[in-house]
């Protein structure tokens, strides 16, 4: 394996002149030479070490992700899109999965933290998270990105989880449904908590009641005239789960806001069951925008998620923390869009060829950024 000093014989120059070129700087080199160690680099196939340059530079190139639940493909392909704009400045991403485990949410920081992580994107499970002194102890630039840390003083990267929850159950309404019920996510984390206020102002603006979903109860033993709402965790066997708890309850239902495309496929797979046509008898808006939404029969009608922005968002708010600790914390609200497809009732596209364009052609607006505060609270 070549050295350094292997690289400088064959440019005929000094070892810290190769340095001054590889790490540009700290000295100028003469374009000449700098052709000369490039050149002998690129010969002997010479590869620094990282370990020995992080130790020099006092950096890792290193990020680390923390998401809740690495098998859930809205999370995956958010943390595809943040390692794509990691990996365009420089930075390689290395990812921990919590399986929502305040425990093991703890650990992944103490990990990432002893790795000597230049930054950390958190997306944080639902849980008190015990580690977050630790890691403010720790000086680790990081950002907060999806969900909500009340009590924290950090950046946040989010959508605008009441609105477009607002826009979709106004979109049911346009389709002439009346009792649009809501199977969302679990109690106490912001994207259910915003969703489900957005929900029941589109119902509440229409003139409508919508249910309290306290807990597990559907909240219509209490007020039998108002849509239904049932919470469970954002995933498919909840989501199938909760739809048939709903459906089976409920059949004056005839629509429904689901919280998350994951949802969504379960609550499809449970109204088949109940011998409910979608969107005939029962239409269905969700949230997130994942590709698989595509694929479902009918297609999945969605708020989309912009991943690709919400990446680059994150990445250059973390990269400019990493830059200057003291910078105050920020807040970014980007907007999410409307895809849709046959599920809520509208003409259903072909395959799946079309998703790229039409997620491409959804407005890529740069969102509202606000100074650090809330997004809303619970009813």
């Amino acid at each position: 394996m070549a050295t350094r000093q292997d690289v400088a014989r064959l440019a005929g120059t000094s070892p810290s002149v190769v340095s001054y070129v590889l790490n540009n700087g700290p000295r100028s080199v003469a374009p000449a030479t700098r052709e000369r160690v490039l050149a002998a680099v690129r010969k002997l196939e010479y590869r620094p070490n990282a370990v020995a340059r992080s130790l020099r530079m006092s950096q890792t190139m290193t990020l680390g992700l923390i998401v809740p639940d690495a098998a859930n493909p809205f999370f995956a392909e958010l943390a595809r899109s943040l390692e794509d704009h990691a990996w365009a400045v420089g930075y390689t991403l290395l990812v921990g999965n919590t399986v929502d485990d305040p425990a093991r949410e703890a650990g992944y920081v103490r990990t990432f933290v002893d790795r000597q992580v230049d930054g950390l994107v958190l997306i944080p499970s639902h849980g008190d998270g015990p580690w977050r002194a630790e890691l403010v102890r720790s000086g680790v630039p990081s950002i907060v990105f999806d969900r909500e840390l009340e009590g924290v003083v950090a950046s946040h990267v989010v959508v605008d989880n009441m609105h477009g929850a607002r826009e979709a159950t106004e979109h049911l309404l346009a389709h002439g449904r009346r009792r649009i019920g809501c199977i969302a996510g679990p109690l106490g984390i912001h994207p259910t908590v915003d969703r489900v206020i957005g929900w029941r102002r589109a119902l509440e603006g229409a003139g409508l009641k919508a249910g309290t979903g306290s807990g597990g109860s559907t909240g219509w033993e209490v007020c039998p005239d108002a849509s239904p709402l049932l919470h469970g965790q954002f995933g498919r066997l909840d989501g199938y789960r909760s739809g048939r708890a709903l459906l089976s309850r409920d059949r004056s239902v005839d629509a429904l806001f689901v919280t998350s495309d994951e949802q969504a496929f379960g609550v499809l797979r449970a109204a088949t069951e109940l011998g409910l046509r979608v969107p005939d008898d029962l239409a269905l808006v969700s949230f997130d925008g994942i590709a698989a939404g595509a694929y479902t029969t009918p297609a999945l009608s969605t708020m989309c998620q912009p991943f690709d922005h919400l990446a680059e968002t994150a990445v250059q708010r973390l990269l400019g923390r990493m830059k200057d600790p003291d910078l105050p914390p920020t807040r970014d609200v980007l907007p999410v869009t409307l895809l849709a497809r046959g599920s809520c009732g509208c003409p259903d596209p072909d395959g799946g060829e079309h998703v790229d364009a039409a997620l491409q052609a959804s407005p890529r607006q740069a969102g509202a950024h606000h100074p650090t505060g809330e997004l809303g609270t619970d009813e």
